[in-house]
């Protein structure tokens, strides 16, 4: 049997309790520093209050460390290391491979595993093998890669699988990304990504000139970088069966509503794929979701979904935030004082007083407002700028529904209760309480009772199940099996007992189900093992001399420096040169393809026939531009410095 783990993303503590109590079987989230989102640390003590809560059920904490390291602060980041795990954490999302080092050179005092951040670029079996082969107990797969390359994977290591199901999307492939970087310094590798992408660009040639087709722009003030939220729910049983044991949710910057309703709605999908399995999957963690509301990603924060499978649209080239989902079309507008009337046409959502609406104006950007007042298709709201007749409009925040998953959910675990009655006396009773919770903890108490044979056995055993099979604190008594002679109890001592065998499990430890690799130990100290390329250029993002002996030790003669490094004119004196006509970029994306004109079929012969595509294709953003490439044999697009 497989253990199958859905795995949330936690801004802050309350947002990772709610993970759980929707249904997720590990959360990640930031420490103090060097997380990958830097507006979302969290402070040590909260670290240990979610493995705390986390671990009742099974369920695990993962902590990201997953920016790249300078020497300066490779100390800093070593005790945070340290730090984490006696806060409770189950292992580190890492980038750096200095945190390979630190485990070898401390094997006792970090005995910790280590999971391979998406941040380093894991899209070729070579690269899952050698991280594998260097330590690294779990492997978090790029986004973009196709259902075969993460088959062949899954095939040729043994390494955890973890791969992205939900969430935004990077266009580039992830720790390959040097644009924000490039444009002021920022860099995503250090958590500071300025999300250049979902900015506003031209398709140009080399002259500056908008390309157009049969005489009209086919690309200006477009969002041509932005790509759709990934969607994975109806492929999550493929996935399992290519060999992914983790499936990550994105979203460390999210909400409370969002990771609720996100969590539920794959939670639920997992199930189905476990019930039907007939043994073969199980989930990673125990316990059942109580919920006040029926999720539907639909509904919560989403830039249109792609499954980045077949000819589907990937990007989402007219808005790079929300539009959330479609109502209707403006049949009308009409001033009434100070506010507005609009009409819509074909509407057959229901509408909700203080619901947001988007649109997409005249100019081709996106613009929202608020609904103040919604009766059936009519819609009262202040006047809004650029909205006309025949505008279609979205809605991307239902009143109603964040209502209704504000309620939340609780996480119960199920548990089988014995209760046991011997005379023992003339009024007195021993009562004996057997129970065993869903992973295994199993506690016993004995009590002597006095008091009268209950006169009528069948109302007395009905009393007795209502009030065992009750909740209390985190468990469920499910089912309730009745024995032998029964005194006469009342509620009141019923529910103690009761209450006592919930304290009496709840002070075990959860019986975790094991994880493949739990204690996999470092391996970067092979000698003679040619784990890296004689050339590890810029792209391999070495940012600190710990991280350049594993390189050097691993086969590389050459390491260059993290373009970081480069850009700020630093040379360690570990490195051999700094990068030179750098990829700022590199995706599976193409923009060419996502309008249409594919390199490889007769309307980009068209498009070259009307335009000047000797000198190149560029994109143009505020007077800077940027040259694309393009590589068909593989089938990928590059954006570099012109």
């Amino acid at each position: 049997m497989r253990a199958l783990e859905l795995l949330a993303p936690a801004r802050n503590l309350e947002i990772g309790i709610a993970a759980i109590d929707c249904g997720a079987d590990a959360v990640y989230l930031a420490g103090p520093a060097f997380g990958a989102r830097q507006a979302a640390g969290n402070s040590l003590e909260d670290v240990k209050s979610l493995c705390d809560y986390a671990h009742r059920y099974g369920a695990r904490v993962y902590v990201t460390l997953n920016t790249i390291l300078y020497d300066e602060e490779l100390e800093q980041a070593f005790l945070l290391a340290q730090a984490v795990r006696e806060a409770g954490a189950d292992a580190l999302i890492v980038q750096d491979l200095a945190l390979l080092r630190f485990k070898e050179l401390h094997p006792d005092s970090f005995n910790m595993p280590l999971h391979a951040s998406t941040q380093c670029s894991i899209r070729t079996p070579e690269t899952a093998r050698r991280l594998r082969e260097m330590g690294f107990s779990r492997l978090v797969l790029e986004r973009e890669l196709t259902m075969e390359n993460v088959r062949r994977i899954c095939s040729e290591t043994d390494a955890e699988i973890e791969a992205f199901v939900h969430g935004a999307l990077c266009v580039c492939y992830s720790g390959q990304c040097y644009l924000s970087a490039h444009l002021n310094g920022r860099s995503a590798n250090r958590g500071e990504c300025i999300q250049a992408c979902r900015s506003r660009y031209d398709l140009v040639d080399s002259a500056g000139q908008p390309l157009k087709d049969a005489g009209k722009n086919l690309a200006v003030d477009r969002t041509l970088l932005s790509l759709r939220d990934l969607k994975m729910l109806d492929h999550l049983g493929e996935m399992a069966d290519a060999g992914v044991m983790s499936f990550k949710i994105e979203g460390r910057l999210k909400g409370l509503s969002y990771v609720r309703n996100v969590v539920a709605a794959y939670s639920d999908a997992l199930d189905r794929i476990v019930n039907a399995s007939r043994g073969r999957y199980c989930r990673a963690s125990f316990g059942v979701s109580r919920r006040n509301f029926t999720p539907d990603v639909n509904r919560s924060f989403n830039r249109g979904f792609t499954d980045m499978r077949g000819l589907d649209r990937w990007a989402c080239l007219d808005a790079g935030k929300a539009l959330g989902e479609q109502i209707g079309i403006v049949e009308s507008l009409r001033r009434k004082g100070g506010s507005m009337e609009i009409l819509v046409r074909d509407c057959r959502t229901v509408l909700h007083n203080g619901d947001g609406l988007a649109f997409i104006g005249a100019d081709g950007r996106e613009s929202g407002f608020k609904a103040d007042v919604c009766e059936g298709r009519r819609i009262i709201c202040k006047p809004v700028k650029g909205l006309r007749q025949g505008t279609r409009l979205w809605r991307n925040y239902d009143t109603a529904f964040e209502r209704e998953v504000g309620r939340g959910a609780s996480r119960m675990l199920r548990s089988s209760l014995i209760f046991k009655s011997s005379v023992i006396a003339e009024g007195c009773f021993r009562i004996e309480l057997i129970s065993e919770s869903e992973d295994g903890r199993r506690f016993e108490t004995v009590r002597e009772i006095h008091s009268e044979l209950a006169r009528d056995r069948q109302r007395m055993q009905e009393i007795l199940t209502a009030q065992l099979s009750r909740t209390s604190g985190i468990f469920i008594f499910d089912p309730v099996s009745i024995e032998g002679e029964l005194p006469m109890l009342g509620a009141a001592r019923i529910n103690a007992l009761r209450r006592e065998i919930a304290e009496g499990l709840d002070s075990m430890e959860c019986h975790r189900r094991p994880i493949l690799n739990l204690s996999a130990q470092t391996q970067s100290s092979a000698e003679g093992k040619s784990l890296f390329p004689e050339v590890a250029d810029y792209s391999y993002d070495v940012s600190n001399a710990m991280a350049a002996e594993i390189y050097r030790r691993g086969g590389s003669r050459y390491v260059y420096p993290a373009y970081e490094l480069s850009l700020k004119g630093i040379s360690p004196r570990w490195s051999d040169s700094g990068p030179a006509g750098a990829e700022l970029m590199r995706s599976r994306y193409c923009i060419l393809r996502e309008l249409g004109y594919c390199r490889k079929t007769p309307a980009y012969q068209r498009l070259a026939r009307q335009n000047n595509l000797e000198g190149g294709i560029f994109i143009r953003n505020n007077g800077r531009s940027f040259r694309l490439g393009f590589d068909c044999a593989l089938c990928e697009m590059t954006v570099t410095r012109p």
